[in-house]
């Protein structure tokens, strides 16, 4: 009997897993090609050639890079969080001359890169540079025996440009965060009296902690990803060991080892930012708060608003658009462009633009997979796929060296056995491994940019589509894909301006023969003659300024004022 019942019911074979999405397949795909340039950097690191050079890095290199990154990071930190947080109180709790216009003017320093203003503010303060030149003309003074005068060429220089350039990242987050506060809590706290400074430290700067510890996790990470800056200001950071000991010792080995040192200080700076922030959000209730009614400031204080509020937006945008535009008109540059500057600027708009609209697109991709997608492990694929942003340039750049290499020397070998003869450098000859260090790095803005449009999106309308019968293609193409197009238009924006900005992989991963306009200002500063790259930085700047704006009108706030 027990015979005829399993021949009349033989064992079937285990279902095969299906995802609930195609889109997972991408997800995972991306999550791995993330994971990738830190698993090759380790496997590197750890090779017989590289524990060989550990102990020479440990006693020469490591110690002081490590210290001029700590102080670099801590200088940075402090004064991004004086300057962003300051600047985002003023202009959400006061009414004073000029808010309006200040509070997207303090946002422009973003559209500069930290190279462009270190090499500006180096010729501004050099010794043939306008302020020198103009004190000793007043003065009679011939040489700097005869007066001192600060130097930007240094650890304290690097910060105040780097801080200078970078505090709107803090600004911007605590902005946002003091602009959702309820009226309730503020309003409370004046009316039981309390006064202007201790209301600040009391209650707006602990609520706001959350946001900045976001911006200043942005504004490190951005730090450690400069190479430029640090480099030219003559401040020997990690970032500038791993590029001297890759391309001007040769050592691969000895460059993964200290990359490995920096992936542990982004470990670190994540790990005071999530615990720094806790359990805190940023979402706001159902119900929006009545935003804080600011109070004026009239006479001189609201002048010395109106002061502090400016001093940075000058310092970080205004003056260096100054001093580039003036080169620009006194060298006549524009008529001085040569066919290398145009090819530069094809070239760089070219791979940006054929980076970002890959990068948007598996953006869209693992945010749809999220939203539509049941597997449990999506999230943490997702979130491994958004690390990118997190690994420096440099790094970046090592981990995919080697991967990608071997890519390239496999493809050759076998096309040698087949066919007689090697395509060459498929991936590290061609550009395309500057596209996918920029994926990996940048997809992080593409994921939370559409993920933004899709949080505008209730469920419920997902829910109706399906009771009349539509599929998930259908969902994406039909009733997504056109509510969400404006944050996917903006991501796309941000995306492209990130990957026409960036330097140190450019520089590490470019073919030969191949410049981006942010290889050109760096190449004219190395020799000496950034005044000739005026008009390169300007088309970087110019490009840049848009989405800048577009950061500044984003959660403006508009209360009714009352006068003080």
């Amino acid at each position: 009997m027990s015979l005829s019942a399993s021949a009349a019911h033989p064992e079937r074979p285990p279902a095969r897993w299906r995802p609930s999405t195609r889109l997972v397949y991408l997800t995972a795909a991306a999550a791995c090609l993330v994971a990738l340039p830190v698993l090759a950097l380790a496997f590197t690191a750890l090779s017989r050639e590289a524990l060989t050079v550990w102990p020479h890095l440990a006693a020469n290199v490591l110690p002081v890079a490590l210290w001029n990154t700590a102080l670099l990071l801590a200088g940075v930190a402090l004064f991004c969080g004086a300057v962003g947080t300051g600047a985002a109180w003023l202009v959400t709790q006061y009414e004073f001359p000029g808010r309006r216009s200040l509070e997207w003017l303090l946002v422009m320093p973003l559209a500069l890169p930290t190279y462009i203003t270190a090499y500006v503010y180096v010729e501004i303060l050099g010794f043939q540079g306008p302020f020198q030149s103009a004190l000793r003309a007043l003065t009679g003074w011939r040489s700097l025996r005869d007066y001192w005068f600060p130097d930007p060429r240094n650890l304290p220089g690097a910060v105040f440009i780097l801080g200078i350039v970078l505090y709107p990242y803090v600004y911007l987050s605590v902005r946002a965060l003091f602009s959702m506060q309820s009226a309730a809590l503020i309003e409370s706290a004046r009316t039981l009296g309390t006064r202007r400074w201790p209301l600040f430290w009391r209650i707006g700067l602990p609520m706001a902690r959350p946001a900045l510890a976001a911006g200043l996790t942005l504004a490190l990470l951005e730090t450690l990803n400069d190479i430029g800056a640090s480099e030219y200001l003559g401040v020997r950071s990690l970032t500038i060991s791993v590029y001297t000991t890759w391309i001007n010792r040769g050592s691969l080995a000895g460059a993964t080892q200290i990359a490995c040192v920096m992936l542990l200080v982004v470990v670190g700076l994540m790990a005071a930012e999530a615990r720094t922030r806790g359990a805190r959000r940023f979402a706001l209730p159902v119900k929006r708060p009545r935003p804080v009614g600011r109070i004026r400031l009239s006479g001189a204080r609201g002048w010395i608003a109106s002061l502090a509020c400016f001093l940075p937006a000058l310092l970080g945008a205004v003056l260096p658009l100054y001093y580039l535009l003036g080169e620009l008109w006194r060298r006549d540059l524009v008529a001085q462009a040569d066919l290398t500057l145009w090819r530069a600027l094809a070239n760089t708009v070219a791979i940006s633009a054929l980076a970002a609209a890959l990068i948007v697109a598996i953006g869209i991709g693992i945010a749809a997979a999220l939203r539509l997608g049941r597997e449990r492990a999506l999230p943490l694929l997702a979130r491994i796929a958004s690390l990118g942003y997190a690994l420096p340039g440099t790094v970046l750049a090592l981990g995919l060296l080697v991967p990608l290499a071997a890519f390239d020397n496999v493809v050759a070998d076998a096309s040698r056995a087949l066919f007689g003869a090697s395509p060459g450098l498929l991936l590290l000859g061609s550009g395309a491994a500057l596209i996918i260090a920029y994926l990996v790095r940048f997809l992080t803005i593409a994921v939370n940019g559409v993920e933004s449009g899709y949080a505008r999106i209730s469920p419920r309308i997902d829910d109706a589509a399906r009771s009349l019968g539509a599929d998930r293609r259908e969902l994406l193409r039909r009733l997504h894909w056109p509510l969400m197009r404006p944050a996917v238009a903006a991501a796309a924006l941000l995306v492209f301006v990130d990957c026409m900005k960036e330097l140190p992989a450019t520089l590490l991963l470019r073919p030969l023969n191949f410049d981006t306009l942010a290889t050109v200002v760096y190449g004219h500063a190395a020799r000496g003659v950034f005044e000739d790259g005026a008009l390169a930085a300007l088309l970087i700047v110019a490009i840049g300024i848009y989405p800048a704006l577009r950061l500044a009108q984003a959660g403006e706030q508009r209360p009714v004022s009352r006068e003080n």
